[in-house]
C-alpha cells in the first residue's frame, strides 16, 4: 500500500512540477511566440494578448509520464508494446500536432475534423471503442464521434480563465476513482497516466486561473480533449461492461452513457446551448463568439473569478455524482442512476435561460 501511494504521489507530483517548469520556461521564451489573433478581441474574451502555448506541457507530461513509466516498471511489460497504450499515444500526437498548427497558422477547420476523426478511428484501430451496440461497426461509429464532440466541446468551452483545466480536473479524477472502485486500488499504467496528467492540469491552473499568465491554446485544448476523451470512455461509459465481464451481471450498457453524461456536465451544457442559441440565429456553431454560458454569466453580473467558482462547483458535483453512479453499478442498481440524469436536466435549464435573459451589453 505504502509504495502504491508513494507511487501515485510521485506521478502526480512529477506531472505538477513538470507542468510548472515547462510552462515557465514557455512563458519566458514566448512573449511573443504564440500570440495568434492579437488584435481579433472579437471573439476572445480576454483583450490582453497573451502567449497561447500553456497546454504544451500537457504533452510534456505525457511524454514524460509514458518515458518514467518504462523505466521505473522495468519488469512491466514495454508500454510501446501495449496496443491500446500506442493508440493513445498516437491520437494524442496527432491533437497535439494539429493543435499546434493551429495555434501558430490558424489551419481551416475541415483539416481538424480530419485530425480529430483520425484520433478516433486510431483509438478504434488499436482496439479501444465504446461497448453501447456491442456491434463493432455502430460502436466504432459512435467512438469516432465522441471523440470529435468532446475534443471540440472543451476547445469551445476554452474561453475563459480557468475553465476548461478545472473543467478537465474533474473528470479525470472521476475517471480515476471509477477505475478504482471496478479495478481495485492499483497503481497499473493507466491510473498512473491520468495522475500525471491530472498533475499537469493543477500545474497549468496554477498560471491559468484569473487573472491568468497565460492560455491553454488549441495544441492544450486538443490534446486534452483528446486524452479526456479516452478516459470517459474506457472509466465511465465502459464500466457496465467492464463489471458485467468481470462479476457476470446484467447491467445495460446505457447505464454508461448517463454516467459519461453526468460527469461531462459542465462542458457538455455550454456546448449543447451554444449550438442552440446559435442554429436558432442561423450561425455557426463552429464559429467563435463571446454567447457562451459562462459569458452570459458575466452579463449577469458576475465577475470571471465568480464564473470559475461557479464551473467548479458544478465540476465538482458533476464528479462525486458520477463517483456515486459507479458505486450503484458496483451494486448492481441500474434503474436509480436514471435519475441522476435531471441533475444534467437541470444545469442545462439553469445556464440556458441565463443565455436568454442576460446578452451582451449594447456597444
Amino acid at each position: 500500500m505504502l509504495i502504491k501511494l508513494l507511487q501515485i504521489f510521485g506521478f502526480g507530483l512529477g506531472g505538477i512540477l513538470v507542468a510548472i517548469i515547462s510552462n515557465v520556461v514557455l512563458l519566458r521564451f514566448s512573449r511573443s511566440l504564440g500570440i495568434r489573433n492579437k488584435n481579433d478581441i472579437l471573439i476572445r474574451w480576454s483583450n490582453e494578448s497573451k502567449p497561447s502555448l500553456g497546454g504544451v506541457g500537457f504533452f510534456v507530461v505525457f511524454v514524460f509520464a509514458a518515458v518514467a513509466y518504462s523505466i521505473i516498471f522495468i519488469d512491466e511489460p514495454d508500454v510501446f508494446r501495449n496496443k491500446q497504450f500506442v493508440g493513445l499515444f498516437a491520437a494524442g500526437s496527432i491533437a497535439f500536432l494539429m493543435g499546434l498548427a493551429d495555434d501558430a497558422y490558424n489551419t481551416r477547420p475541415l483539416i481538424k475534423l480530419f485530425a480529430q476523426i483520425l484520433c478516433g478511428l486510431m483509438f478504434v484501430w488499436t482496439g479501444s471503442h465504446i461497448d453501447l451496440f456491442h456491434s463493432y461497426f455502430f460502436d466504432s461509429i459512435i467512438t469516432v464521434i465522441w471523440v470529435v464532440i468532446v475534443m471540440n466541446s472543451l476547445n469551445m468551452l476554452d474561453n475563459m480563465d480557468g475553465i476548461t483545466g478545472t473543467t478537465v480536473f474533474f473528470i479525470l479524477s472521476s475517471c480515476l476513482l471509477s477505475c478504482w472502485l471496478i479495478g481495485g486500488f492499483n497503481t497499473n499504467l493507466w491510473s498512473l497516466m491520468n495522475i500525471a496528467v491530472i498533475g499537469a492540469v493543477l500545474g497549468f491552473l496554477t498560471m491559468n486561473v484569473n487573472p491568468s499568465k497565460l492560455f491553454m491554446g488549441d495544441a492544450g485544448s486538443q490534446f486534452i480533449g483528446l486524452f479526456v476523451a479516452y478516459y470517459g470512455m474506457e472509466y465511465l461509459w465502459n464500466i457496465p461492461v467492464d463489471w458485467n465481464l468481470k462479476m457476470g451481471s446484467e447491467i445495460p450498457s446505457w447505464v454508461g452513457l448517463c454516467i459519461a453524461l453526468v460527469a461531462f456536465t459542465p462542458t457538455a451544457v455550454d456546448t449543447l446551448t451554444v449550438v442552440i442559441n446559435r442554429l436558432k440565429k442561423g450561425q455557426s456553431p463552429m464559429i467563435g463568439g463571446k454567447d457562451h454560458t459562462t459569458h452570459h454569466l458575466v452579463y449577469s453580473g458576475l465577475t470571471d473569478i465568480k464564473v470559475w467558482y461557479v464551473f467548479m462547483i458544478i465540476g465538482m458535483i458533476s464528479s462525486l455524482l458520477a463517483v456515486v453512479m459507479v458505486n450503484l453499478v458496483k451494486s448492481e442498481m441500474a434503474v436509480p442512476i436514471l435519475f441522476f440524469v435531471a441533475y444534467f436536466v437541470f444545469v442545462f435549464i439553469i445556464l440556458y435561460r441565463n443565455t436568454i435573459k442576460y446578452k451582451a451589453p449594447e456597444k
